[in-house]
This record gives C-alpha cells, sequence and structure tokens, in this order.
C-alpha cells in the first residue's frame, strides 16, 4: 500500500485542508463480502473487461460552474473482483454525487479513501489556471493529471460528459456517467468532496464571502459580497460578473 501527495496545479487548496494527503491503496483478490445490486453500474466495466482490459479508471470533475475556487478532478480505479461479481455492500447506493446527500457523499469518500481496493487520485487546476486556458481546458487538464497520479497505467477511461481531446488514453464518454458507471460515481464523489472541503477551509480565510455555504457557485448571497467587496484572491477574473469589460474604441 502506497500514500502520498498526488500531481496537482497548485499547492494553495490542499493547504488549506489540515492534514490532507492523497492515498492509493493496492488491489487485494480475496474478493470477500460483494454482492449484486439491483442497479449494475459496471455494464461498461464489465465489457471492457470481456474485452480484456482489466485497468478501468472513471473520471470526473466537479467545480466547473462556479466563480471562485478550483476546478477538481479525480480519477477512480475499482479491482476486476469488484467488476467481476459486484459491488461490496457498504458501496451499493454509490451513485453520482448530486443525488446524494453531503452526509452521504462525506461517507462514500471516507469508505473509498481508506479501501484496499481501490486506487485514486485527484487533482486540480486553480482559479489563474482558469482564467489563463478557459474552464473546458483547465477541467481536461485537471482529468489528465488525475490519471497520471494514479500508480497504474489504466488500459481504459470512462469520463463523464463528452470526449476529452487532450486525454491520451483510450477513454468512452458518457454523458450522465456518474448515474451509469460505479467508477465514474465514484469519481465524482471524490471530486465534490475534495473540493467542497477545500471551500470550506477557504471560508475560513475569507470569510465575507460565504464560500463554506454556496462553495464559489453564484449564489445571491456570493454576488452581493462580490459587488460589494469586489473578488479575492480565488475568484475566476474571466468569469462574468468578475470579467473586466474590454475596453471601447471609438473611431473618429
Amino acid at each position: 500500500m502506497v500514500s502520498g501527495g498526488c500531481r496537482s496545479v497548485d499547492r494553495w487548496f490542499w493547504d488549506f485542508i489540515p492534514g490532507w494527503r492523497l492515498r492509493w491503496a493496492g488491489l487485494r483478490d480475496d474478493g470477500d463480502d460483494v454482492i449484486r445490486t439491483g442497479v449494475d453500474r459496471f455494464v461498461y466495466e464489465r465489457e471492457l473487461l470481456h474485452r480484456g482490459m482489466a485497468r478501468i479508471a472513471g473520471v470526473d470533475e466537479a467545480g466547473r460552474g462556479p466563480l471562485a475556487g478550483p476546478v477538481v478532478a479525480a480519477a477512480v480505479v475499482f479491482s476486476v473482483e469488484w467488476i467481476r461479481n459486484g459491488i461490496p455492500v457498504e458501496f451499493q447506493e454509490l451513485n453520482d454525487s448530486k443525488q446524494l446527500t453531503e452526509s452521504q457523499r462525506e461517507a462514500y469518500f471516507e469508505r473509498l479513501r481508506v479501501h484496499p481496493d481501490v486506487r485514486f487520485c485527484v487533482a486540480e487546476a486553480p482559479p489563474a489556471e482558469i482564467d489563463s486556458l478557459n474552464i473546458l481546458r483547465a477541467t481536461h487538464r485537471a482529468m489528465n493529471l488525475a490519471l497520471a497520479g494514479l500508480d497504474v497505467i489504466p488500459d481504459h477511461v470512462l469520463v463523464d460528459g463528452l470526449p476529452v481531446k487532450s486525454m491520451r488514453l483510450p477513454h468512452t464518454a458518457l454523458v450522465k456517467g456518474d448515474a451509469l458507471s460505479y467508477s465514474i460515481a465514484a469519481a465524482s464523489v471524490m471530486a465534490k468532496v475534495t473540493r467542497d472541503r477545500g471551500m470550506i477551509a477557504a471560508d475560513l480565510r475569507w470569510p465575507e464571502y460565504g464560500f463554506a455555504r454556496h462553495k464559489g457557485y453564484p449564489t445571491p448571497e456570493h454576488l452581493a459580497a462580490v459587488a460589494r467587496l469586489g473578488p479575492c484572491p480565488i475568484h475566476r477574473r474571466s468569469f462574468a460578473p468578475l470579467r473586466r469589460p474590454e475596453p471601447e474604441l471609438f473611431l473618429s
């Protein structure tokens, strides 16, 4: 079992989370306590397994829409035994992070983080990179960093959403994939909880913006704070309403 820091674009986000370290675990082959659930969210993984691909990663992101904070991506690889025999009972309700409550997300995050049959890596693109590249390219970069940080090279990647042109690994894009694939759902939870925890920690540094409540999304409270105080260092300056207006050109 190996523990260590994952490659990420900027360390400020992780530094806000006391004691945070990314963790990877080796696979275990005892196949204990697995059951088949009513919803088969291993359909795509099982098809890839039948085609000879054993290391299958799910990838998802969190935080494309907010006005502040990074976009976070996660990559998760489950054991072959889980894909073949069914997901363990403690993960049977794992789903798209948006369909889970905060307490459910936190519980799944901790179970995934410490389970020896789960490999994962989380990476982020900070606000400055989002402003420099644009949100789509920054998201894709974070996804690629998460995959590069795994301690195995995936044979195939299942990605939530649309194809990622910059991804060099073979991949399949699944619209609403976090509700169709356990691997993507797990990545969704890892990315969402990591980002939420970071924004809660950021609230300690900039409490006047209310980051702990809205996580950087453009709520009325957040917009009012920006109008009153202006942006702070983690705001995305390329996003409206933070984007500076283009200078007008007057022709004589």
